[in-house]
């Protein structure tokens, strides 16, 4: 079972790491931005929770007893999650980053990480997903599919459509331009574009509406 540090009205932040220390370590951090927290030590009791309340981000590792973090994404995937979950891992390769994000992860970080770091990482998620439930893309249109896309690859594909290339995109969101290559083609996927001419058809179909507009 998950422990619970309430903070009425705040974000709930869900960890999943079989390390209970780092999982205090980053409970005791994310307290003192005023989030709310709760540890699983294994993908199967956070799966359970997540049906029944989502968080406003995850904070994963990726070596779990059971069912690894690769495989919790894929359950995520599969549900149509949405919410953005940073990917922790002692392994440093590509092909390890790679993966995550292709398996649905909006951010990786390698441990060990600075605390100020995983904090810019967590308060940038919650502030992308926040904006995202309302289902607005900035200067698109509403188009069918839009409530498949994450937070991460609504703010990606704004980006496409106003014409950013990878590189572009990469450094106005942070991540690399092979992040963004990544969302894309899990954006096309969504989406049912055949390629980015047919995207742009997809997502540009209508009028934005203004009055939808955030403040930023």
């Amino acid at each position: 079972m998950g422990r619970v540090l309430q903070f009425p009205e705040e974000e709930l932040i869900y960890i999943v790491d079989a390390d209970e220390s780092v999982g205090d370590a980053l409970t005791l951090l994310l307290r003192i931005e005023g989030f709310r927290t709760q540890i699983f030590l294994e993908g199967g009791s956070f799966l359970d929770a997540v049906r029944l309340n989502k968080p406003g981000c995850v904070i994963l590792d990726l070596q779990l007893p059971n069912l690894s973090g690769l495989g919790v994404l894929r359950e995520l995937s599969a549900i149509n999650f949405g919410v953005p979950v940073i990917v922790m891992s002692g392994q440093s390769d590509v092909a390890t980053a790679v993966a995550a994000m292709k398996s649905g992860a909006t951010d990786f970080l390698e441990k060990p990480f600075p605390a100020a770091e995983m904090l810019d990482r967590v308060r940038d998620a919650v502030r992308i997903y926040r904006k995202s439930v309302s289902g607005y893309i900035d200067g698109l249109a509403d188009f069918p599919g839009r409530q498949l896309l994450t937070g991460r690859e609504r703010e990606v594909l704004s980006q496409l459509a106003a014409g950013a290339s990878n590189k572009e995109a990469g450094r106005r969101l942070g991540i690399s331009p092979r992040t963004v290559e990544v969302h894309r083609a899990r954006i096309m996927d969504k989406l049912g574009a055949r390629n980015a001419a047919d995207l742009m058809r997809i997502v540009l179909s209508q009028e934005p509406r203004a009055s939808m507009r955030l403040t930023h």
